[in-house]
Protein backbone atom coordinates (compact mmCIF):
# COMPACT_ATOMS: atom_id res chain seq x y z
CA UNK A 1 0.00 0.00 0.00
CA UNK A 2 1.23 3.67 -0.76
CA UNK A 3 0.41 7.21 0.16
CA UNK A 4 1.27 10.34 -1.50
CA UNK A 5 1.63 13.32 0.14
CA UNK A 6 1.13 16.56 -1.47
CA UNK A 7 2.19 20.14 0.00
CA UNK A 8 0.17 22.93 -2.12
CA UNK A 9 2.13 25.54 0.12
CA UNK A 10 4.63 27.86 -1.91
CA UNK A 11 7.00 27.05 1.07
CA UNK A 12 8.93 23.84 1.27
CA UNK A 13 8.67 23.59 5.11
CA UNK A 14 5.69 25.19 6.69
CA UNK A 15 1.81 24.50 9.09
CA UNK A 16 0.92 22.70 5.57
CA UNK A 17 3.55 20.83 4.77
CA UNK A 18 4.18 19.84 8.66
CA UNK A 19 0.83 18.40 8.88
CA UNK A 20 0.34 16.50 5.62
CA UNK A 21 3.73 14.95 7.27
CA UNK A 22 2.23 14.06 10.48
CA UNK A 23 -0.48 12.19 7.97
CA UNK A 24 1.71 10.05 6.51
CA UNK A 25 3.61 8.92 9.45
CA UNK A 26 -0.11 7.98 10.69
CA UNK A 27 -0.37 5.95 7.63
CA UNK A 28 3.03 4.31 7.75
CA UNK A 29 1.92 3.70 11.11
CA UNK A 30 -0.44 1.08 9.60
CA UNK A 31 1.82 -0.32 7.14
CA UNK A 32 2.12 2.29 4.32
CA UNK A 33 5.13 2.82 2.31
CA UNK A 34 4.53 6.63 2.30
CA UNK A 35 6.24 9.44 -0.09
CA UNK A 36 6.03 13.35 0.33
CA UNK A 37 5.79 15.82 -2.19
CA UNK A 38 6.34 19.73 -1.83
CA UNK A 39 4.84 22.17 -4.63
CA UNK A 40 6.94 24.81 -3.48
CA UNK A 41 10.08 25.10 -5.95
CA UNK A 42 8.41 22.88 -8.76
CA UNK A 43 8.16 24.72 -12.35
CA UNK A 44 4.24 24.29 -12.78
CA UNK A 45 2.83 25.70 -15.45
CA UNK A 46 -1.16 26.09 -16.04
CA UNK A 47 -3.26 24.36 -18.81
CA UNK A 48 -3.19 26.21 -21.89
CA UNK A 49 -6.69 24.30 -22.95
CA UNK A 50 -5.07 22.95 -25.83
CA UNK A 51 -7.02 19.80 -25.77
CA UNK A 52 -3.72 18.00 -26.85
CA UNK A 53 -3.84 15.67 -23.99
CA UNK A 54 -7.26 14.22 -24.95
CA UNK A 55 -5.73 13.01 -28.19
CA UNK A 56 -2.23 11.94 -26.91
CA UNK A 57 -3.00 11.28 -23.41
CA UNK A 58 -0.18 13.62 -22.56
CA UNK A 59 -0.03 17.10 -21.70
CA UNK A 60 2.01 19.25 -23.82
CA UNK A 61 3.56 21.33 -21.55
CA UNK A 62 6.85 20.09 -20.23
CA UNK A 63 7.46 20.75 -16.22
CA UNK A 64 7.53 19.29 -13.04
CA UNK A 65 3.68 18.29 -13.38
CA UNK A 66 3.94 15.08 -15.51
CA UNK A 67 6.58 13.35 -12.81
CA UNK A 68 4.10 14.51 -10.13
CA UNK A 69 0.87 12.71 -11.88
CA UNK A 70 2.92 9.75 -12.59
CA UNK A 71 3.63 9.44 -8.64
CA UNK A 72 -0.34 9.94 -8.17
CA UNK A 73 -0.67 6.91 -10.72
CA UNK A 74 1.06 4.93 -8.91
CA UNK A 75 -0.42 6.05 -5.28
CA UNK A 76 -3.11 3.95 -3.71
CA UNK A 77 -3.68 6.66 -1.53
CA UNK A 78 -3.52 10.56 -1.82
CA UNK A 79 -3.27 13.10 0.82
CA UNK A 80 -3.74 16.64 -0.66
CA UNK A 81 -2.83 19.79 2.31
CA UNK A 82 -3.06 23.22 0.97
CA UNK A 83 -2.97 26.47 3.12
CA UNK A 84 -6.07 28.68 2.75
CA UNK A 85 -5.81 31.51 -0.35
CA UNK A 86 -8.85 33.61 -0.43
CA UNK A 87 -10.75 30.57 0.59
CA UNK A 88 -9.58 28.24 -1.58
CA UNK A 89 -6.41 26.57 -2.31
CA UNK A 90 -3.00 27.76 -3.93
CA UNK A 91 -1.86 28.73 -7.36
CA UNK A 92 -0.06 26.02 -7.68
CA UNK A 93 -2.40 23.83 -6.16
CA UNK A 94 -5.18 24.91 -8.86
CA UNK A 95 -2.09 24.06 -11.84
CA UNK A 96 -1.59 20.42 -10.70
CA UNK A 97 -5.45 19.80 -10.72
CA UNK A 98 -6.26 21.70 -13.89
CA UNK A 99 -2.91 19.84 -15.78
CA UNK A 100 -4.38 16.88 -14.18
CA UNK A 101 -6.83 16.15 -17.03
CA UNK A 102 -4.85 13.17 -18.93
CA UNK A 103 -5.85 11.11 -16.03
CA UNK A 104 -8.92 11.78 -16.85
CA UNK A 105 -8.83 9.31 -20.03
CA UNK A 106 -10.15 6.32 -18.58
CA UNK A 107 -10.57 7.38 -15.19
CA UNK A 108 -6.94 6.41 -14.01
CA UNK A 109 -7.34 7.74 -10.54
CA UNK A 110 -10.43 6.16 -9.99
CA UNK A 111 -11.22 4.17 -6.87
CA UNK A 112 -7.89 5.48 -5.11
CA UNK A 113 -8.20 7.01 -1.65
CA UNK A 114 -8.18 10.72 -1.01
CA UNK A 115 -7.83 13.07 2.07
CA UNK A 116 -7.28 16.85 2.58
CA UNK A 117 -5.72 18.80 4.85
CA UNK A 118 -6.12 22.62 5.32
CA UNK A 119 -4.63 25.49 7.07
CA UNK A 120 -6.22 28.92 7.76
CA UNK A 121 -5.28 31.72 9.60
CA UNK A 122 -7.53 31.24 12.35
CA UNK A 123 -10.02 29.00 13.34
CA UNK A 124 -12.80 29.33 10.58
CA UNK A 125 -10.54 30.61 8.12
CA UNK A 126 -11.51 28.94 4.99
CA UNK A 127 -10.23 25.27 5.82
CA UNK A 128 -13.57 23.52 5.08
CA UNK A 129 -13.75 25.29 1.40
CA UNK A 130 -10.41 24.79 0.65
CA UNK A 131 -11.17 20.98 1.76
CA UNK A 132 -14.09 20.99 -0.43
CA UNK A 133 -12.06 22.25 -3.41
CA UNK A 134 -9.35 19.21 -3.06
CA UNK A 135 -12.34 16.93 -2.48
CA UNK A 136 -14.34 18.30 -5.84
CA UNK A 137 -10.85 17.51 -7.55
CA UNK A 138 -10.97 13.75 -6.20
CA UNK A 139 -14.63 13.22 -7.27
CA UNK A 140 -14.18 14.37 -10.60
CA UNK A 141 -11.38 11.64 -10.86
CA UNK A 142 -13.54 8.81 -9.32
CA UNK A 143 -11.62 8.79 -6.69
CA UNK A 144 -13.14 7.76 -2.82
CA UNK A 145 -12.92 10.76 -0.75
CA UNK A 146 -12.44 10.39 3.38
CA UNK A 147 -12.38 12.90 5.79
CA UNK A 148 -10.73 12.47 9.62
CA UNK A 149 -11.29 9.04 11.29
CA UNK A 150 -12.66 8.72 14.49
CA UNK A 151 -13.17 10.79 17.41
CA UNK A 152 -13.35 14.10 15.28
CA UNK A 153 -14.54 13.01 12.03
CA UNK A 154 -14.80 15.87 9.89
CA UNK A 155 -14.04 16.84 6.67
CA UNK A 156 -10.27 16.35 7.06
CA UNK A 157 -7.36 17.92 8.66
CA UNK A 158 -7.89 21.29 9.63
CA UNK A 159 -5.16 23.70 10.99
CA UNK A 160 -4.34 26.90 12.13
CA UNK A 161 -1.43 28.67 11.38
CA UNK A 162 0.05 32.64 10.39
CA UNK A 163 3.57 32.09 11.06
CA UNK A 164 5.60 29.13 9.80
CA UNK A 165 5.62 27.20 12.82
CA UNK A 166 2.62 28.02 14.20
CA UNK A 167 0.65 24.34 13.76
CA UNK A 168 3.22 22.51 16.14
CA UNK A 169 1.05 24.17 18.84
CA UNK A 170 -2.45 23.75 17.29
CA UNK A 171 -3.93 20.23 18.91
CA UNK A 172 -6.64 19.69 17.10
CA UNK A 173 -4.88 20.20 13.40
CA UNK A 174 -2.59 17.54 14.89
CA UNK A 175 -5.10 15.52 15.76
CA UNK A 176 -7.52 16.05 12.64
CA UNK A 177 -3.87 15.57 10.03
CA UNK A 178 -2.80 12.32 11.52
CA UNK A 179 -6.82 11.38 11.74
CA UNK A 180 -6.60 11.84 7.89
CA UNK A 181 -3.47 9.89 7.37
CA UNK A 182 -5.19 7.08 10.03
CA UNK A 183 -8.44 7.04 7.14
CA UNK A 184 -6.46 6.69 4.44
CA UNK A 185 -4.69 4.34 5.39
CA UNK A 186 -7.69 2.42 6.52
CA UNK A 187 -9.93 2.22 4.19
CA UNK A 188 -6.86 1.63 1.34
CA UNK A 189 -6.36 -1.63 3.71
CA UNK A 190 -10.00 -2.46 3.21
CA UNK A 191 -9.61 -1.99 -0.47
CA UNK A 192 -6.85 -4.22 -1.21
CA UNK A 193 -7.52 -6.95 0.48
Amino acid sequence: MKILGISGSPRAEGNTAYLVKLALEEAKKLGAEVEFISLAGKELNPCIACNACKESGKCVIVDDVEEILDKMLKADGIIIGSPVYFGGVTAQLKMLMDRSRPLRSGFQLKNKVGGAISVGGSRNGGQETTIQQIHNFYLIHSMIVVGDAEPTAHYGGTGVGRGPEDCKEDRDGIETAKNVGKKVAEVVKLIKK
